[in-house]
């Protein structure tokens, strides 16, 4: 390696902040591998409390037990969510995405521990709700945490606040990759960022955690699956448009839920989840798969669904009530206040409808060694692209999850028909629908931020005109009438920029007695703001924030006598068009 590149490598590695960032990083990493684990065994220990000693305790009703169980479980979660953290309601990420976009990245200290009690109740006393969205929301306020502890400035919080998240899924899964482009996708949502490094560090080092305790082996059991017949892509761009459905029918159900519970003003927020309870533990009298996660085998639940769909054992009929069942099960838990994620709902969902296609596929080709297991997997990876509208984690996780990369082309391509059905019909996704309904807007203050990201160089006024200190007021008044603007650069005899004058200036010198022999040189300003070409328009504008600008000189950072251009209240809109003309304001 050349000399210059091996000095230069440790100059960046000797720079303040690098250091310390892999280490905090690690040390994000390993605490949230360590919430993982607890949470996992949290969720397991509860299962067999609630069902396991829900079944000696309320034997005498039959199976009907079942009904109480996620109601008593609801109660739990009442009372934690309403009395120790309001965060800790929902499905998790809505929360943290917009700690990341207008918090600085600031979540409250207690949040990890209300979020990992509160979640593990729900789903191991049958809350139809996943996994993911808390460990997510767990491991994003230990960063936080950390990042508050050690008064670190805006940027690092926001920066371990996707570490704790990455590292999050990474060791709740077992999916390292899958946990760094769930951050980067959907938390920072944008993979040109400084704080990559440091995200992959800590979900290798959250994943290192939790194979140490729970193994290496992936979510799914899966057969080896291939595409047989090239035909059966129309099918696979069929299944993607009935995920894509079935995803804007999941969206809308879970709004339509939240709504419902909320316009409920004379129950108390605590008594909600029971009542979400309630009906969920009617609904898993059909079937207790509709239970908790939905996949995985646990002592007092059973064989889940999906595994089931994967292996080709389930029959159509029942695949429909399946997708019926827990779509009412998953939005009445979140609806009426439960805490848990929608990752593995969505898989769910996604699975059976991938099953209902695979009967079909096996109609048109008798004999396809390909399988109703491939479309249930495929569908899987469809459904949450296109509800979190994050096609490149959902193909990452999914091979991940289940170790087969042979259906490549029919995940990418049913993952990008779903999530253009889901973009068409959905303005939202499922994370951003309840920001929404609160006001929050985050596809505006992403693009808000990539405005203020647009170099200065490339939205200045190049040939905006001067006028000479030796100029006098008679003349300067002519100038400001002919040209319409209130104010000028000003240089001095060598041609170098020593202030500015506006039409105020004038006007206060002209009540001044002999202003006639006043010169433009006597009354400009020579205090100046200035600003350099490579600035951003961000960094300028804070700086300028208290002076009421109408212009500020852009100057050569070589010599800042030497003026370049003018940065104008309407360059304000020329930066906007310069970010929407390179497409970054696309979400």
């Amino acid at each position: 390696m050349p000399r210059k590149l091996v000095a230069e490598a440790w100059r960046r590695l000797r720079t303040p902040g690098v250091p310390l960032g892999l280490i905090l990083a690690g040390v994000v990493g390993v605490g949230a591998g360590l919430g993982a684990v607890l949470f996992r065994w949290l969720i397991a220990t509860f299962q067999g409390l609630f069902f396991g000693g829900g079944r000696e305790l309320l034997g005498f009703l039959g199976q009907y037990y079942v009904i109480l169980v996620p109601a008593a479980g609801g109660l739990l979660v009442g009372l934690i969510v309403n009395y120790f953290a309001k965060e800790a309601k929902g499905h998790g990420v809505p929360e943290v995405m917009l700690a990341v976009a207008a918090k600085g990245g600031r979540i409250r200290p207690r949040v990890a521990a209300a979020k990992i009690l509160a979640s593990a109740v729900c789903i191991g006393s049958g809350g139809s709700v996943g996994r993911e969205g808390p460990i997510v929301q767990i491991g994003s306020a230990l960063g936080s945490t950390v990042g508050q502890l050690l008064r670190l400035p805006t940027v690092w919080l926001r920066t371990l606040v996707g570490c704790g998240a990455s590292a999050g899924i990474s060791a709740t899964f077992n999916a390292p990759l899958g946990g760094c482009f769930f951050t980067m996708e959907l938390l920072f949502r944008s993979f040109a960022t400084k704080g990559f490094a440091f995200v992959v560090v800590s979900a290798v080092a959250g994943n290192l955690v939790a194979l140490a305790f729970l193994g290496n082996s992936p979510a799914f059991v899966v057969g080896n699956y291939a595409l047989a017949d090239a035909r059966e892509m129309l099918l696979y761009v069929g299944l993607g448009v009935l995920t894509g459905l079935v995803g804007v029918a999941f969206i809308k159900t879970i709004h339509f839920s939240e709504n419902l519970f909320e316009a409920i003003r004379r129950i108390p927020e605590w008594v909600k989840p029971v009542i979400g309870g309630l009906i969920v533990g009617c609904i898993g009298l059909y079937s207790p798969d509709l239970f908790g996660v939905g996949y995985g085998k646990t002592p007092w639940v059973g064989h889940a669904s999906i595994d089931n769909v994967l292996a080709g054992e389930i029959p159509l009929k029942v695949l429909l009530v399946l997708v019926l069942l827990k779509l009412l099960a998953t939005s009445t838990t979140i609806g009426s206040g439960g805490s848990g994620g929608v990752f593995a709902p969505s898989l769910f969902l996604g699975a059976m409808t991938g099953g209902i296609v695979g009967l079909a596929a096996a109609r048109f080709f008798p004999g396809s060694p390909t399988g109703e297991g491939a479309y249930a997997l495929v569908g899987a990876a469809a459904l949450f692209a296109g509800v979190a509208r994050a096609p490149i984690t959902s193909v990452v996780m999914i091979f991940e999850l289940t170790r087969n990369y042979a259906l490549i082309l029919p995940v990418m391509t049913t993952v990008v028909v779903c999530t253009g059905i889901v973009r068409l019909l959905s303005r939202e996704t499922i994370y951003t629908e309840k920001l929404i309904r609160r006001g929050i807007d985050l596809q505006k203050m992403g693009r808000a931020r990539l405005v203020a990201g647009v170099r200065v160089g490339d939205v200045m006024t190049v040939d905006f005109p001067t006028v000479p200190g030796a100029m006098s007021l008679a003349d300067l008044a002519a100038r400001f009438h002919d040209t319409g603007h209130h104010g000028f650069p000003v240089l001095d005899s060598k041609g170098k920029l020593c202030g500015v004058v506006t039409l105020s200036d004038l006007r206060e010198a002209e009540q001044l007695i002999g202003h006639e022999a006043l010169v433009v040189a006597d009354i400009c300003s020579r205090s100046l703001l200035t600003a350099y070409p490579d600035e951003t328009v961000g960094d300028v504008l804070s700086r300028a924030a208290e002076s009421n600008f109408g212009r500020i000189p852009i100057v050569d950072p070589d010599d800042e006598g030497r003026l370049l251009g003018v940065l104008r209240r309407t360059s304000l809109v020329e930066a906007w068009h310069h970010a929407i003309e390179r497409g970054e304001e696309l979400i």
